[in-house]
């Protein structure tokens, strides 16, 4: 069955969170959820030897939020996670918060994820999510934003080296950014599958 054939929760243009009852309220509680669970997923954490940036969950978190719920609400997620933050919550990695945090050495990183956030957010709007194939390249993508923000900062922060920030700020990522996109890939489109069949028995019904 063609997706045209679905019901309307599930043509283009609507992403997983459009699926949910309500309007207004479901969006701020999804933004509030959003924030902490990033939070969460920045404590996931394991240090670098010779970086000061930790391989953490929260590019996984970022990749999630912002296809499941659309760029508008994903910028807001990252924004009040930012906000979250400044203000001394311990939202960062290892409990960490305030103004040192969110400006210092890794503080480069999350405000990458704003733009990464709207990008995939807006690519899921068009369906990116919603097959393997096209999932796994956007969500590859989505980090790579965060590391074009996140490696430059780390740079005029530390005083590194060009060459010196991408070693300590990039390379040690790669994998795990591979194994994360891989994983989002597999989550989101198998969701997607999930509504589909549920559109059909609902039919069928």
């Amino acid at each position: 069955m063609s997706s045209a054939a679905l019901p309307a929760p599930v043509t283009a243009g609507r992403v997983l969170a459009d699926l949910l009852p309500g309007s207004r309220a479901r969006d701020v509680a999804l933004v509030a959820t959003g924030a902490l669970g990033m939070a969460v997923m920045a404590q996931v954490a394991v240090p670098v030897p010779g970086s000061p940036v930790p391989i953490t969950g929260q590019t996984l978190g970022l990749v999630v939020v912002a296809a499941a719920l659309g760029p508008v609400r994903a910028v807001a997620v990252m924004g009040a996670y930012i906000a979250a933050a400044l203000v001394g919550l311990p939202f960062y990695s290892e409990a960490s918060g305030g103004f040192e945090a969110v400006v210092g050495a890794t503080g480069g990183y999350v405000v990458g994820f704003v733009p990464a956030a709207y990008l995939v957010g807006l690519a899921a709007r068009h369906g990116a999510d919603r097959r393997v194939l096209r999932a796994l390249p956007l969500f590859v993508a989505g980090q790579l934003v965060v590391f074009a923000v996140g490696v430059p900062w780390l740079a005029l922060t530390t005083g590194m080296g060009a060459t010196q920030a991408v070693a300590a700020g990039f390379t040690p990522f790669l994998l795990g950014g591979a194994v994360k996109a891989l994983l989002a890939a597999g989550l989101l489109p198998g969701v997607w599958a999930l509504v589909r069949a549920l559109g059909r028995g609902r039919e069928d019904a």
